[in-house]
């Protein structure tokens, strides 16, 4: 499909042909809030906890949620009908809108509403199979990482290390303790506990955070939220990635150390065989 429907202020409209004006503030500023919600045989996963982030990031910036809940589910199925692939990714983005350049927000503002989708790609079975090398950085983004805003030049920079390194993800620490990859919610498993970092200010709560506490709960993994340092991550048993795109994907080196015995363990094996039941439910 080389030129799909996307939705841009109340039209459908060929992705070459949609544009905004170069005042938006989301071109100036990067002042907006996005959502990312994967589709699989034409269902989206998890649809309800997509819109609730989303509209939590918005409260939290202060832009007007310009539908409800019923409003965005019709458009988003607009979007999704109009492309040919069953698996989907649907992105979705709201800015401030356009105004004069300055910083305060502006009065009365109409915010500009983005949607459109693409084939969801996912590892291969070989990737799988094998596990992800990531490398280690500091984590040197703002303060408030649990809001999803398309200010996202920090996770690009660290993307971009990564990259550079041949690495899959950069997994990132503050001050000595865990935060979250460039794009990814990380976890470690130690004893056959898994870990995870506390949903705070300093990561985005992924979907798959909150999936991954159900699937623990079904399955009889423990499962703990605190503060992990840098020491345990090293050390751990395994340490995996979470993510719409990832799923659940297994690190099996991080920097030059290998991590357990090299190879995605069993606790990654659960988990990602109930996250495939999860999304047949």
């Amino acid at each position: 499909m080389n030129d799909p429907l996307v939705y841009l202020n109340g039209s459908l409209t060929p992705l070459s042909e949609a544009k905004i004006p170069v005042l938006d503030r989301g071109f100036i500023f990067g002042d907006g809030v996005y959502e990312v919600i994967p589709v699989y045989g034409r269902k989206m996963f998890r649809a309800d906890q997509h819109l609730a982030r989303l509209f939590r990031s918005l409260a939290s910036i202060g832009i007007p949620n310009p539908h409800d809940k019923a409003g965005w589910l019709a458009l988003i199925a607009q979007v999704m009908d109009a492309h040919p692939a069953d698996d989907q990714m649907v992105y979705l983005q709201v800015t401030r809108g356009v105004a004069k350049r300055a910083h305060a927000f502006p009065q009365e503002m109409v915010p500009t509403v983005f949607i459109m989708t693409n084939p969801i790609v996912l590892p291969s079975d070989e990737v799988r199979a094998k596990g992800v090398v990531c490398v280690s950085m500091e984590d040197k983004r703002w303060l408030r990482c649990e809001i999803k805003s398309i200010s996202l030049l920090g996770n690009v920079l660290a993307a971009q290390n990564a990259a550079e390194q041949g690495a899959t993800e950069s997994i990132q620490f503050r001050d000595g303790l865990l935060t979250e990859a460039s794009a990814s919610n990380v976890w470690i498993v130690k004893d056959g506990v898994l870990a995870a970092p506390p949903k705070d200010n300093l990561i985005l709560e992924g979907i798959r955070y909150g999936l991954i506490e159900d699937l623990c709960a079904a399955n009889g993994i423990p499962l703990q939220a605190r503060k992990i340092t840098r020491e345990e991550v090293f050390a751990a048993d395994e340490v995996l990635l979470s993510s719409a795109t990832k799923e659940v994907l297994a690190v099996v080196k991080l920097d030059e150390q290998t991590i357990g015995n090299g190879a995605p363990g069993p606790i990654y094996q659960k988990l990602y065989a109930a996250y495939q039941l999860s999304k047949a439910a």
